[in-house]
């Protein structure tokens, strides 16, 4: 079960959606809403989707107030849902459920979309050894419930930020004079907690992390096929991790070709937005 644990930063998101939306009120419904007047309204999925959103949404309407309109969840967070399916629903005062509605639904909506995303990717790689990840290419703001997401749709969070992981790139191997040195660097400050990982572009690089004793190597834009064979080279000695422009149609030749970890930004920075509609219930 993915557990989903409210921070400061994401009520600081929450509060900001209310605040961008909202403005100093809701001019059209203190226009045509009875103050008094009760409602339902159902949260139906237009399209086939993994749902992802439900604590959120729960945390959202407490932070709105006494006023909100409580949710009731008809699917389990996580669940595969058909086009049609109810996946909730809310009652109480029609006037604050009109003003929580696009709130509640561009929530609903980016974090299925990155749960329904991120599914796809991890059943094409199902009955191989690699496990898929994400990456630090979220949206600005939305870090933590990207990464909530993609746990909910399968996959596992690689670092969150900067002070999660070392993860020597081309950048860093430039400025601390080459593998050898920046691998000694790294480990002379970083806690007994911190795994060193090493980017490396060809078999070469591959050799030189090893040998510098890298605890994970990753393994940026090889083909498959190139994977293979550096796979087979590192055998037990370092975590093998493959990134860079890794599709659909491809993360399985990578799976299939024995890395433990295939990183993919793609899960938060191009999963589209599913469908889901806000609609008063009738009956």
């Amino acid at each position: 079960m993915t557990v989903f644990t409210p921070t400061p930063h994401v009520d600081a998101l929450i509060d900001l959606a209310f605040a961008e939306d909202i403005g100093v009120g809701d001019v059209t419904g203190e226009a045509l809403i009875p103050p008094t007047a009760t409602a339902e309204m159902i949260l139906l999925a237009k399209s086939e989707l993994i749902f992802c959103g439900a604590p959120i949404v729960d945390r959202l309407l407490w932070r709105y107030g006494p006023m909100a309109p409580m949710a009731k969840w008809a699917v389990e967070e996580g669940a595969r849902v058909p086009a049609g399916t109810v996946v909730g629903r809310l009652k109480g005062l029609l006037s604050h459920m009109l003003i929580v509605e696009r709130s509640v639904l561009n929530f609903m909506q980016r974090l299925s979309g990155v749960a329904t995303h991120t599914r796809r990717y991890v059943e094409r790689v199902e009955g191989t050894a690699a496990h898929i990840v994400d990456t630090r290419k979220t949206l600005p703001g939305y870090r933590a419930l990207d990464k909530y997401a993609t746990r909910v749709g399968g996959a596992r969070n690689h670092r969150s930020a900067l002070d999660g992981g070392i993860l020597i790139k081309d950048n860093h191997l430039a400025a601390a004079g080459g593998v050898e040195a920046a691998v000694s660097k790294a480990r002379a400050v970083a806690t007994h907690a911190l795994r060193v990982e090493v980017e490396v572009e060809t078999l070469e690089g591959l050799d030189a992390a090893l040998a510098a004793g890298a605890d994970v190597v990753m393994l940026d834009n090889f083909s498959p096929d190139q994977v293979r064979v550096a796979v087979k080279r590192a055998g037990e000695r370092a975590i093998i991790e493959a990134s860079g422009g890794i599709t659909l149609d491809t993360v399985r030749d990578f799976a299939e070709a024995g890395v433990d970890i295939i990183a993919v930004g793609a899960l938060t920075h191009s999963a589209p937005a599913v469908d889901i509609s806000a609609e008063i219930f009738r009956g």
